[in-house]
């Protein structure tokens, strides 16, 4: 992997993303691939999946032991499925390693492999180049998009669910542990969407509602001919600006695309929001990225 140049440096302040090829090697994509394969071997289903309902209330309880899983997931690995892949006991109607959607929000912190490639040596110097004095890492997620079921992302931005005050303080790390194209649902940007502030926030419901989080707010109608596409090849990184309009299609293809994929805040001079759903803890206060 070739360094990083100014030039890429301004083209990334310009547009919100960067796209830098082969940052990682095939060995390493490969390492966090196998890795998330243990991970998933030794997985227990989370029991709110294993419920079957037979009242309005026993759903609540459901829906409320679902939401509770994913707001304590900031300092845990944890287990989150596309639609329709358990039935109502838990069991999986297709091979389980084919029915998540992701797994997170704390790789980075709890899984050597993924430990190793958020803090490696080439991130590091990155984050330096990128003028990052106090990096700190919030989350990082495994993204599986499978083949036919990985279900589309909508245009959103990063800081409405990582809201920072001042904004301009969220960057994105996404890394390709396969070829994402057009088919298995690479990622489309509009350039320079990141210059307009945010439009919507997600944030923790005041205690009692009947859902965990709530959006304040709303995402515009985006002009669906102002995205381009991002085909990146296996090992491939992009950089994605807190503020910069992206999605992702569904998954058509047969093949799928797994991403790592983690967040950095420079805490110098920011505050972190305490409505955002995810919050750190004393077990995992937020790491540094320089070690």
């Amino acid at each position: 992997m070739a360094s990083v140049t100014q030039h890429q440096i301004q083209k990334f302040h310009k547009d919100g993303f960067l796209v830098l090829e082969r940052f990682f090697t095939a060995e390493e994509c490969d390492r966090m691939r196998n890795q998330i394969q243990r991970i998933i071997a030794e997985m227990d289903v989370p029991p709110h999946c294993r419920t079957e309902f037979s009242t309005k209330e026993e759903e609540q309880l459901q829906a409320q032991g679902s939401s509770d899983y994913f707001l304590t997931s900031g300092d845990k690995i944890r287990f989150f499925f596309e639609k329709g892949v358990l039935d109502e006991r838990g069991n999986f109607l297709i091979p389980k390693e084919k029915s998540l959607g992701k797994i997170g929000h704390a790789l980075h912190a709890h899984d050597p492999v993924f430990k190793e490639i958020t803090h490696s040596s080439k991130v590091q110097e990155l984050g330096r180049k990128l003028g990052l004095e106090r990096p700190v890492v919030v989350q990082s997620m495994y993204i599986f998009k499978q083949p036919g079921i990985g279900g589309e992302v909508t245009p959103h931005q990063d800081a409405t669910f990582l809201h920072t005050e001042p904004l301009g303080r969220i960057l994105g790390f996404w890394i390709a542990l396969e070829d994402a194209t057009q088919e298995n649902g690479c990622l489309w940007f509009i350039p320079g969407s990141h210059t307009n502030g945010i439009t919507r926030r997600m944030v923790r419901a005041t205690s009692g509602a009947s859902t965990c989080v709530e959006f304040v707010g709303s995402e515009p109608a985006y002009d669906d001919s102002q995205f381009i596409p991002l085909p990146i090849s296996k090992g491939g990184l992009i950089l994605i600006h807190g503020e910069v309009v992206h999605k992702s299609e569904l998954n058509s293809s047969e093949l799928s695309r797994h991403v790592f994929t983690f967040h950095v805040m420079e805490a110098k001079d920011t505050s972190w929001s305490k409505e955002n759903w995810l919050q750190p803890t004393p077990e995992l206060p937020f790491p540094s990225l320089y070690t």
